[in-house]
């Protein structure tokens, strides 16, 4: 008659101390959440329940066998008989060894070897089953404990990677950040980002070390990088398969100098599903990626894909933005090569990437504005706004709201809150030209905003930081109206850390003719007719005149040229130029019909020779040439006419 199996209940009937064995190992189970801490005060419990001198778990893998845990002095494990019980998966008892699967059927390899216990036949349901069964239901809590807390640690430490990722902008750093915290976090050796360029059929992976230019350029269909993207599944490569089944493209190792053993590789999706590109890790250390680490790498591919789609986008934008910024600098230019614009350019050079305050000074139409865009085109705040303000063109009761913006119904016409010049050019440049019309009311709000950095809109209480760069510009004399008390003393030292002095056009010599030549040709290509050239008596004509409004009435002259001169004219001849004068110049020679001839004559001479001589900045001999006389016989006219005289 068949002998009843026992049931672990019956064993524990048997004997009533595995009761207390039991309680001790799930009491320990609750507490512990790292395997090996618990088999330390499990194995021993086990061990002593058994009777037996020495009791190990042990893990077969590959033909190999790994030691999790052990109780009482080190023996040789009889290999032979771990692998016939793990083969059969019963336990066995041969040669004082007592060996039982950890948890039959489940395929761990796992197995309980106890030596000289006080067992002495292997029977179903007997102590040493019964004692690996609550080992085996203990452990796998502890072990479900650990991934969890381990997951739990992955998934905070991949928010906090992600939300890292998401500030950053640029491409590379992003995709060497994305590499470093992959490596450390999945404890592998090396981790590439690869981006599929469809068009090409190209994977261009970044960064990989080894390469020239840190990148590596394969074809779509390589290795398991090229299976991933083409399938959009995730791959895991362990060793033995790595060495035995070739998976791995050793092509590919060779150009980076490196040897793949192990790998785990995942597909990029963007926001819409789109495939377009690979993260893989390579070479675990200490062993082969597992499913947890399989996982991990899909929650970080995941927050990568957002993050590499975002910095795609800001870098197209910031493309863009660069492209608009580059034109519009590049639109921006001072013409000529006189002394005065070569310091003027050296000074702009000096200061533009500075923070200091400067003050243009100059008369109107002299390219103030121009020297504004120059320096500001030359700072690191280029791609941020450059905002002008007409200082003469706001009234007093409008100079605070349009500066520093007004809250919704602050005042009658105050329908919406609106951002003043200030908010809106922060970051970047405000141009505050016709500084010396400002009133003193509202030269003392704007020394406020540049001593505190700080606006508040009117009709408002919050204060908004500003770190508006400020430039001034003004045709006035600020220190005559410091003097006059026309203009604060503070905001003047304030405003003229650097003072840049415009030069007027009368006094740039053939820039004049360098000017016109290039707005004629701007303005004929505008207009699409032929190019015209200026003859050499229009030239002197152009280098004769006073140009009262300086650069803008020289470049108003040209436009007029270019749209109303006769359409077969190759040339531009002086008299072509018979409507050059302004109105502001021909009411400063302006002369009297009631005056006699001899009178008018002089007084036109006397002027005329003195715009040419402020023309030339005093010097006489370039004056009398372009009088067409010589110098002494200059002197001896200025005599006749009884104009002050120092000869050089």
């Amino acid at each position: 008659m068949a002998k009843t199996p026992r049931t672990p209940l019956q064993s524990l009937e048997s004997h009533p101390a595995l009761a207390e064995t039991a309680s001790q190992l799930f009491y320990a189970a609750a507490l512990e959440s790292s395997p090996a801490a618990f088999l330390k005060i499990a194995l021993p419990l086990v061990c002593q329940a058994l009777g037996g001198d020495y009791l190990a778990l042990v893990k077969g893998e590959k033909g190999k066998w790994r030691v999790l845990g052990a109780s009482g002095p080190e023996r040789p494990l009889p290999q032979d008989l771990l692998a016939e019980v793990l083969d059969d998966d019963q336990p066995q008892l041969k040669r004082q060894w007592y060996i039982a699967p950890l948890a039959p059927r489940s395929g761990t390899g796992e197995v309980l070897a106890a030596y000289r216990t006080w067992l002495e036949r292997p029977e179903p349901g007997d102590a040493l089953e019964t004692l690996a069964g609550w080992l085996q239901t203990a452990l796998a809590a502890v072990r479900e404990r650990e991934r969890q807390d381990q997951r739990m640690l992955r998934l905070q430490a991949i928010l906090e990677i992600a939300a890292r990722w998401q500030q950053t902008h640029e491409m590379q750093p992003l995709l060497e950040q994305m590499a470093a915290t992959s490596t450390r976090l999945l404890h592998a050796e090396r981790a590439t980002i690869f981006l599929w360029d469809r068009a090409t059929k190209t994977l261009v992976g970044r960064p990989a070390l080894g390469v020239t230019g840190n990148e590596l350029k394969i074809p779509d269909h390589v290795g398991v990088v090229g299976q991933v993207v083409h399938s959009g599944q995730s791959r895991r490569v362990d060793e033995d398969v790595a060495a035995e089944q070739g998976e791995v493209d050793r092509r590919v190792d060779q150009q980076l100098k490196f040897h793949t053993r192990s790998l785990l590789c995942v597909p990029l999706r963007g926001r819409g599903g789109e495939l377009f590109g690979a993260f893989e890790v390579i070479n675990k250390i200490g062993g082969n990626f597992s499913d947890s680490d399989l996982e991990a790498l899909q929650e970080l591919a995941a927050h990568a894909a957002i993050a590499l789609e975002n910095t795609q986008q800001v870098e197209e934008l910031l493309h863009s933005r660069k492209q608009i910024t580059d034109d519009a600098a590049g639109r921006v230019q001072m013409i000529g090569d006189c002394p005065q614009v070569q310091a003027l350019r050296s000074t702009i050079r000096r200061v533009a990437d500075t923070d200091l305050a400067v003050l243009i000074l100059g008369e109107n139409g002299t390219g103030k504005e121009v020297v504004a865009q120059m320096i500001h085109y030359g700072s690191r705040r280029r791609a941020e706004p450059f905002v002008a303000v007409n200082c003469a063109a706001i009234t007093e009761t409008l100079l605070e709201s349009e500066l520093f913006g007004h809250e919704k119904g602050a005042f009658t016409d105050a329908r919406e809150t609106r951002q003043g010049k200030f908010e809106l050019a922060s970051r970047g440049t405000l141009f505050l030209d016709e500084i010396g019309d400002m009133s003193l009311g509202g030269q003392a709000k704007l020394l406020r905003v540049l001593e505190e950095k700080i606006v508040v809109r009117v009709g408002g209480s919050t204060n908004i930081a500003s770190n508006a760069r400020v430039l001034a510009a003004t045709n006035q004399n600020l220190a005559d109206l410091v003097r006059q008390k026309k203009f604060r003393e503070d905001l003047y030292f304030r405003l003229c850390v650097v003072t840049v002095d415009m030069p007027p056009l009368r006094e740039r010599g053939d820039d004049i003719v360098t000017l016109a030549e290039h707005f004629l040709r701007h303005f004929c290509l505008q207009a699409r007719r032929r190019v015209v050239k200026f003859t050499t008596a229009a030239k002197k004509r152009l280098l004769s005149h006073a140009w009262p409004g300086n650069v803008r009435e020289l470049r108003n002259l040209m436009e007029r040229l270019a749209y109303l001169a006769p359409d077969d004219n190759d040339k531009l001849d002086a008299p072509d130029l018979a409507f050059i004068l302004s109105p502001a110049a021909t009411a400063a020679g302006a002369l009297s019909l009631d005056a006699p001839l001899t009178d008018a004559t002089q007084r036109f001479q006397t002027e005329y020779i003195k715009r040419h001589i402020e023309a030339c900045r005093g010097n006489m001999t370039a004056a009398a040439e372009r009088l067409g006389l010589h110098r002494s016989n200059l002197y001896r006219k200025m005599r006749q006419l009884e104009m002050d005289v120092v000869e050089e």
